[in-house]
């Protein structure tokens, strides 16, 4: 494989991007427009107020927090992690 050649990125830890959104507001902005789309009226306002706190929020929170959050709530399980809620560990 010497001949072959790949473009490698200019910063290791950039996050991945789509047009200006990262992948996490991405992924909210999608859900929240597919519910304003649905619902209409009130969700317009709602959406846009999820966007600009999420956003506002991410930048105040050290990289990578929003998994963290669903970590905590349950909603995410992490490979070769505890439980969020264990209280002992032993090796």
């Amino acid at each position: 494989m010497a001949g072959s050649s790949r473009k490698f990125p200019q910063y290791l830890s950039r996050p991945f991007q789509v047009l200006w959104f990262e992948v996490d507001e991405l992924a909210i902005f999608l859900f929240t427009l597919t519910v304003a789309l649905i619902y209409g009226g009130l969700a317009w306002i709602v959406f846009v107020g999820i966007q600009y706190g999420y956003i506002r929020t991410k930048r105040s929170k050290p990289r990578g927090f929003l998994k963290h959050l669903l970590y905590a709530c349950a909603l995410l399980q992490m490979k070769n992690y505890p439980g969020y809620f264990e209280q002992e560990f032993h090796e």
